[in-house]
């Protein structure tokens, strides 16, 4: 019998890819906070979870479902520019306290996925020891 690391572990891996990136771009966006004419980035994670789920071994029945494995890769993440509640003068898109939350939740959304990771690599050991 053969076990699938990839099927045992799911999105988690991928999750915390995404997580990581958007870190990345919350971050940035908080650095530049007072650059004019800085536009604010975001991923969109329900997009790119939509399309890693395009990736999984999906079969079409009919000519109108959906894509399976080939129709998209997940590989490339689209950033977006956030759409400011309140423009400033200068140009600068970035709301500090939006971003802040953002970058809060988005820390909090990557511990969550890392504790079900480690908790699926520790079934994993305890079902190879046996104990």
């Amino acid at each position: 019998m053969t076990i699938s690391i990839d099927k045992l572990l799911g999105n988690l891996p991928r999750n915390l890819q995404v997580y990581s990136q958007r870190s990345e771009l919350l971050a940035s966006n908080l650095a530049n906070a007072d650059t004019p004419g800085f536009k604010a980035r975001d991923i969109d994670f329900r997009t790119v979870l939509g399309a890693a789920g395009d990736q999984l071994d999906i079969k079409t029945t009919r000519a109108g479902h959906l894509g399976g494995a080939d129709a998209a890769s997940a590989e490339a993440i689209e950033t977006l520019y956030r759409v400011p509640v309140q423009p400033s003068l200068d140009g600068n898109t970035v709301d500090s306290e939006i971003e802040r939350g953002e970058f809060t939740q988005n820390a909090i959304r990557y511990q969550t996925t890392l504790t079900f990771l480690n908790g699926r690599l520790q079934g994993l050991r305890l079902a190879i020891k046996g104990e």
